[in-house]
């Protein structure tokens, strides 16, 4: 199976109910997704998922549709910065093996500017 870490950090407090209402929208998405398993958690500035997905194209789909893909568009309006890393699995980790895994090897998007980004792989 393929498990993807995410973690999101909000440009301030206030940006929390923007990034709400999106997440809202993007679990209901979840919902006759093909996913295996789906995880949420954080507080405050940074939140984080996991997620399982049986194979790469189904992973895809879903991000590259519905509610995600409207996320994703308008992510830099909200947040300063979005990690992500997707790999092979039989099981998720757990939180802090997945944080730890996300800041070692995750894709980091920077947003300097609301709108502007940077990339930056490890």
């Amino acid at each position: 199976m393929i498990c993807t870490i995410t973690s999101l950090t909000l440009r301030n407090p206030w940006q929390f109910f923007r990034f709400s209402w999106d997440a809202f929208a993007i679990t209901r998405q979840l919902q006759g997704s093909g996913h295996l398993e789906f995880r949420k958690g954080g507080m405050g500035l940074t939140h984080y998922t996991l997620s399982a997905w049986p194979d790469r194209p189904t992973m895809e789909a879903f991000a590259r549709s519905g509610a995600h893909l409207e996320a994703m568009k308008k992510s830099a309006r909200y947040a300063r910065e979005i990690r992500t890393l997707s790999y092979e699995a039989d099981a998720l980790p757990d939180w802090p093996s997945a944080k730890q895994l996300l800041e070692e090897k995750g894709k980091v998007l920077r947003f300097e500017r609301a709108g502007r980004s940077k990339t930056k792989h490890r």
